[in-house]
C-alpha cells in the first residue's frame, strides 16, 4: 500500500486509476480527430487541445472516484464496477459541458464529447475486464508473515481471503503453546534460522498477532527481522491500514499514545478547512435557497408543525449546539422521548422520505457550519441521550468530540445508517480513524465519495 499524507491507498487502486487516466485522455484525443476527420477540417497542433481533453480526464476521474469506481466492491463485482461506470462517465461529462459553457472553448463540441464518452465507456469497461482479474494476484499483493495462531491471526486470514485483497499470507508462525486457532501455524521451535526462513518465504511485512505479550515477545525474532529490512507493525496498526477504521477489540491507551496520529501540525489545515466550511457553506446556503422553499412549502402542506426540527447535539470536546434539519417526522414524532431512526420507520413522512433518501433535509445544517459549530466533514454529531448512554458502553466514545462534527464523515460514506448499540461501536471505530488520519486529502476523499452516498441512497432512514 502506498500512504497518501495520512491515508492508504491499495497499490492495484494507483495502477488501475494510472491506467485509466492514459484511457481518458486516449478517448478525448480519439473523439477530437475523429469528428475532425468528419467535417474534414484542418486539426489545430496537439499542444493546442490537451488542456481540454486533460481537464475532460480529470473530471471524469474525479467522478469515478465520487461513486465509488475505485472502492473494495467495485474491484470485486465487474456488473458493479460497470454500473459506477456509466454514473460516472455521465456526470463527467455534463460537468465538461457545464464547464465548456462558461468558458467557452471551441474544443469540445457536443459531437466531440458525445463521442468522448462512448469511448471512455468502452475503454474503462475493457480496462476492467482485462485488468481486473489481475488486481487480486500476487503481482498486486504484499507478502506476509504473521506472527500467531489465535483470534487475531485468524483475523488476518479472514481478511486475506477477500477478493481484490492487498496481500497474501505466506505462513503464519505459532510462537508459544497457547490454544490455536489457526490449524496449519507453523510452530516456532521448527524454525532453526529464522531470518534465513523470512527469506526464503519471500515476506515483505511481518505482523504481530500476538494474544498475549507479556513475557512472549518474541524481541531476538523481531530484532533479526528488522535489521533485515523488513518491515514489522502490530496487530492494532495492521488493521487500521486495510480495513480503515481502528479496532476496537483489541485497542488500548497505549497504541493510541504512540502510534502515528494525531499530529500537533494541524493548525494550517485547520485554518484551511475553516476557510473552506464558510465559503462552500455561503454557496450552498444561497444555490440551494429556491430548493429549501420549495421543500418548506410542501412539509407545511403535508402535515402540522414547524418547517425546520432543531435538536440538542453534541460537538467540539462534548460542548452542546442546536442542529437545524428540515423536518422529515410527523410533530409527534417523539411523545415518547428520543428514539433512533428504524429502516421504514412509520413516522417519517411522504416529504421526508424524499428528502431524506436525496439528504436534502440535512442542508439547512450549512447554517452551524457557517456558525463554527460544525464542519462540512467529521463525525457525525449525536443526541446528548444517546451520547450519555455510549459513552457507558464503548470505550473511547469520547475520543471522537475531538474533532468537530460534520455533516458527512468516514463512518458515513463506510457504514449504513445505525440505529443500535452495535451500529454505533462499527461507526465509532470508523470516526476514530478520522480523528486519528486527519488531513485534508482525507476531507476531499470523504467530500467526494458522498456522492456516492446520495446516489446510491441504501443507508437513508
Amino acid at each position: 500500500m502506498i500512504r497518501v499524507f495520512k491515508h492508504y491507498v491499495s497499490h492495484a487502486v494507483i495502477v488501475l486509476g494510472f491506467v485509466d487516466l492514459a484511457l481518458l485522455l486516449l478517448a478525448g484525443e480519439l473523439a477530437w480527430d475523429l469528428r475532425i476527420y468528419q467535417i474534414g477540417a484542418g486539426g489545430e497542433p496537439f499542444g493546442e487541445r490537451f488542456g481540454a481533453i486533460l481537464t475532460f480526464a480529470l473530471i471524469v476521474m474525479t467522478a469515478m472516484i465520487g461513486v465509488g469506481s475505485y472502492g473494495a466492491e467495485a474491484l470485486r463485482s465487474m456488473r458493479y464496477a460497470i454500473a459506477r461506470l456509466l454514473v460516472a462517465v455521465s456526470l463527467g461529462v455534463i460537468g465538461m459541458s457545464l464547464l465548456d459553457f462558461i468558458v467557452q472553448t471551441e474544443t469540445f463540441w457536443r459531437s466531440v464529447l458525445l463521442y468522448a464518452m462512448a469511448l471512455a465507456i468502452l475503454f474503462l469497461a475493457l480496462n476492467r475486464l482485462i485488468l481486473g482479474p489481475l488486481l487480486g494476484t500476487s503481482t498486486f499483493q504484499r507478502c506476509v508473515l504473521v506472527l500467531g495462531a489465535g483470534s487475531r491471526a485468524d483475523r488476518i486470514r479472514k481478511l486475506a481471503r477477500r477478493k481484490g485483497g492487498s496481500f497474501r499470507v505466506a505462513a503464519f508462525i505459532a510462537m508459544s503453546d497457547a490454544e490455536r486457532v489457526v490449524p496449519d501455524a507453523r510452530d516456532r521451535q521448527t524454525i532453526p534460522d529464522f531470518g534465513r526462513f523470512v527469506e526464503d518465504i519471500g515476506a515483505s511485512e511481518v505482523v504481530l498477532a500476538l494474544e498475549e505479550r507479556r513475557n512472549s515477545l518474541p524481541v531476538k525474532d523481531l530484532l533479526r527481522i528488522k535489521t533485515r529490512g523488513l518491515h514489522v507493525i502490530d496487530f492494532s496498526g495492521f488493521i487500521e491500514r486495510e480495513t480503515g477504521r481502528v479496532d476496537l477489540d483489541t485497542l488500548n491507551p497505549s497504541w493510541l499514545i504512540f502510534s502515528d496520529g494525531f499530529s500537533s501540525t494541524r493548525l494550517a489545515s485547520s485554518i484551511s478547512k475553516r476557510v473552506f466550511d464558510i465559503v462552500v457553506s455561503l454557496l450552498l446556503l444561497g444555490l440551494t435557497f429556491p430548493v429549501l422553499v420549495l421543500f418548506a412549502i410542501l412539509i407545511k402542506l403535508e402535515s402540522p408543525g414547524p418547517i425546520f426540527y432543531r435538536q440538542t447535539r453534541v460537538g467540539l470536546y462534548g460542548q452542546n449546539f442546536e442542529v437545524v434539519k428540515l423536518r422529515s417526522m410527523r410533530q409527534d414524532a417523539e411523545k415518547d422521548g428520543p428514539k433512533w431512526a428504524a429502516e421504514n420507520d412509520p413516522r417519517v413522512t411522504r416529504i421526508g422520505r424524499i428528502i431524506r433518501t436525496v439528504r436534502i433535509d440535512e442542508i439547512p445544517q450549512a447554517w452551524s457550519v457557517l456558525k463554527g459549530e460544525m464542519s462540512f466533514v467529521g463525525p457525525r454529531p449525536e443526541r446528548p441521550q444517546f451520547v450519555a448512554q455510549l459513552e457507558e458502553m464503548l470505550p473511547y466514545y469520547a475520543e471522537r468530540h475531538m474533532v468537530k462534527p460534520g455533516i458527512t464523515g468516514w463512518a458515513q460514506i463506510n457504514y449504513p445508517y445505525g440505529a443500535s448499540t452495535e451500529d454505533a461501536r462499527q461507526k465509532l471505530e470508523y470516526d476514530l480513524y478520522y480523528a486519528k488520519n486527519y488531513s485534508p486529502f482525507l476531507d476531499l476523499l470523504i467530500l467526494l465519495q458522498t456522492a456516492r452516498v446520495v446516489l446510491w441512497p441504501d443507508g437513508a432512514r
